[in-house]
């Protein structure tokens, strides 16, 4: 198998990617990875592809992870995104020639698959948004891959996703559904790991924190984020807002500006806002909250970050957006896209969160990394054995 990235950088999707690729290599399958881009410069944040933590537990785990070294978003990352050299073709051609299906991470990729010349392996296309037509021209270049016959299968995170791509006009044969699932070793409840991430912020052991991971784009609606955390602060005098993910920096200018205008009438309530950047201990941060929060207007599918803060015991709440009101359903609260709603569901939810303690522990099961892999594996599985030629007879002599 090979699986072909834009580039490695922060978002969910890549996680969940990269975790699939190294389950069904722990499975027996035999994986390698192209990157086109080595790295990329996206949410006010330089990511170059050895720093990655997904490049890293790829590589760790055995997987062959090889690049066309584009960088994107930089100084000079001139060339178009759907022009490629001779020297770019013939490493993809190298790579693809050695694999019997190839699982292309989004959309975006096709733009490389689909050029002329390179061996033909049927491609599964793993999608996860809920808004194909804000996907510039990777929409067309997903049509045009189906139209040329590659395209053998699609994954769709979410049925939202699934609902999403038929309506724009993929083939609804070829849509299937595998919602995503975490290590529930790594994501769980953890009373030790929960008053040592306090501990690191200064934040007191039962004082109520909300956490907000997602990297800084405007389909995550941080001006909406920070609003709703100028209301609540204003009332949870002990309260602590975390915001992680590529760009929740300092550093990034917009940030900076979103902070400013939010907290304009009470500058000192920022100061129990906490900007912590990419992480690589999610589990730990999500310990230490006691709900996570969701702000996004478009886009999403099956938010990671709800799915992580619940198995690790944090009351999520969300507006409604892709499939997240049937995540949390019974699970934590849905919100309309006003910060004075926001806020009142953050108290409920910290106050609510040891009641809603069993309920999160019964639906461990159905966000298990083992169900997403194993649903992986029969599908490639199939979409192998039917692209095999068939058996032929020899003559009789």
């Amino acid at each position: 198998m090979l699986s072909v990235y834009e580039g490695f950088f922060s978002g969910g999707a890549r996680i969940v990617h990269s975790d699939v690729v190294l389950g069904l290599a722990e499975g027996g399958q035999s994986h390698q990875v192209l990157s086109i881009h080595g790295e990329v410069h996206r949410e006010a944040t330089r990511q170059r592809m050895e720093d990655d933590p997904c490049y890293r537990s790829l590589t760790a785990g055995g997987v062959g992870v090889t690049s066309l070294g584009r960088s994107a978003g930089l100084v000079d990352g001139t060339v178009a995104a759907n022009v490629f050299s001779g020297p770019e073709l013939a490493e993809t051609a190298r790579v693809t020639a050695g694999a019997d299906v190839i699982l292309s991470l989004k959309e975006q990729p096709l733009a490389l698959l689909n050029q002329a010349g390179l061996p033909r392996r049927p491609v599964v296309v793993c999608l996860h948004r809920s808004d194909p037509e804000n996907q510039g021209p990777a929409l067309d270049e997903l049509k045009a891959a189906i139209a040329d016959g590659t395209v053998a299968a699609c994954v769709c995170c979410a049925e939202s996703t699934r609902a999403a791509y038929e309506a724009a006009g993929i083939p609804s044969h070829l849509l299937h559904v595998i919602p995503n699932g975490v290590d529930l070793l790594r994501f769980r409840p953890d009373g030790a790991a929960r008053l040592a991430f306090r501990s690191s912020l200064g934040i007191a052991p039962g004082a109520p924190v909300i956490v907000f991971a997602a990297r800084y784009a405007a389909m995550k609606n941080v001006p909406l984020l920070l609003a709703a955390a100028r209301t609540w602060l204003g009332r949870e005098g002990g309260g602590h807002v975390v915001m992680c993910g590529a760009g929740m920096t300092d550093a990034n200018p917009a940030l900076r500006a979103d902070l400013a205008d939010a907290f304009a009438d009470a500058p000192d309530l920022a100061g129990r806002v906490h900007l912590l950047g990419v992480r690589q201990d999610m589990e730990k941060v999500y310990a230490g909250a006691d709900a996570v929060a969701l702000t996004s207007v478009s886009g999403e599918a099956a938010p990671l970050c709800l799915i992580e803060g619940m198995m690790c015991g944090a009351v999520p709440v969300t507006t409604d957006v892709g499939d997240s009101a049937s995540l949390v359903a019974g699970l934590g609260f849905v919100t309309p896209p006003d910060p004075g709603a926001i806020a009142l569901a953050w108290t409920a939810a910290v106050a609510g969160r040891p009641a809603l303690a069993p309920a999160l522990e019964a639906a461990r099961e159905r966000f298990s990394r083992t169900r997403m892999i194993a649903a992986y594996a029969a599908l490639l599985d199939r979409v192998h054995t039917e692209a095999a030629p068939a058996p032929t007879l020899r003559e009789p002599r």
